[in-house]
C-alpha cells in the first residue's frame, strides 16, 4: 500500500514553495478516487500520536510544521520517529554467507502452526553469532518447520529456541520489517 503526504511537484509546476497545508490540497484532489493512500493531518500532541502509532503498530511518524516550506537540505520543520516494536519468536533456521553468519530465519506460532515472519540478519556481533550458531547446529533439520514451504535458502532446525526481536513494523504477510537480534529467551 502507498501512503502519499507530501507533493512537491504537480504538471511541471514547483510546488515547494507552497505552504505544507495548500501541497496537501493539491495532493488530495489528484490521488482520490485511486488506490493511493492519503496521509490525513492531525492536530494533536505529538508524543500522543506517536504513542497511538506504536500501539496500533504503525513504523512511526512523521510530524510537520503545517504552514512550512520545502527548503532544500535539512530544517527543522519536519521530524520523522520511527517506533519499535518486540516480539518473541521462533528460530526456524539460520543462513550462511560462505561460512559466514548471515542471520536467522524466524516464525510465528499460532497454534501448531509455525508462519514465517522473516529474516532476522542485524543485532549480531562475533560473540553472539558463534554461540547462537553452536546451539543452532545440533537441531539441523532436512526440512523447513514451517506449515507453509517459503522459497527462502536456509539450514533449517528444529524449532526449539525463541528469540526476542526488535523491529519497526510488520508487512501486510505479518513479515517483521527492519528486525534486529536482542538475544535468545530463555525464560520461556
Amino acid at each position: 500500500m502507498l501512503v502519499a503526504f507530501d507533493l512537491l511537484y504537480l504538471n511541471g509546476y514547483d510546488l515547494r514553495k507552497l505552504p505544507l497545508i495548500e501541497r496537501k490540497a493539491h495532493l488530495k484532489k489528484i490521488i482520490d478516487g485511486t488506490d493511493v493512500q492519503f496521509s490525513e493531518s492531525f492536530e494533536v500532541d505529538g508524543k500522543e500520536m506517536f504513542a497511538h502509532a506504536c500501539k496500533v503498530g504503525l513504523e512511526g511518524v512523521v510530524s510537520k510544521v503545517r504552514d512550512s516550506r520545502y527548503p532544500s537540505g535539512r530544517g527543522r520543520d519536519w521530524v520523522k520517529k520511527t517506533s519499535a516494536q518486540r516480539e518473541t519468536l521462533t528460530i526456524a533456521g539460520f543462513a550462511l554467507d560462505g561460512n559466514d553468519w548471515d542471520g536467522i530465519h524466524v516464525g510465528r506460532r499460532k497454534g501448531d502452526d509455525l508462519i514465517y515472519a522473516g529474516k532476522v540478519d542485524h543485532g549480531f556481533d562475533k560473540k553472539s553469532s558463534a554461540e547462537l550458531r553452536e546451539r543452532l547446529t545440533p537441531l539441523i533439520r532436512k526440512t523447513q518447520p514451517y506449515t507453509k514451504r517459503i522459497a527462502h535458502q536456509g539450514i533449517w532446525v528444529e524449532p526449539e529456541l525463541n528469540a526476542e526481536i526488535k523491529y519497526r513494523a510488520k508487512s501486510a504477510e505479518g513479515k517483521v520489517r527492519h528486525p534486529f537480534f536482542k538475544g535468545l529467551r530463555e525464560d520461556l
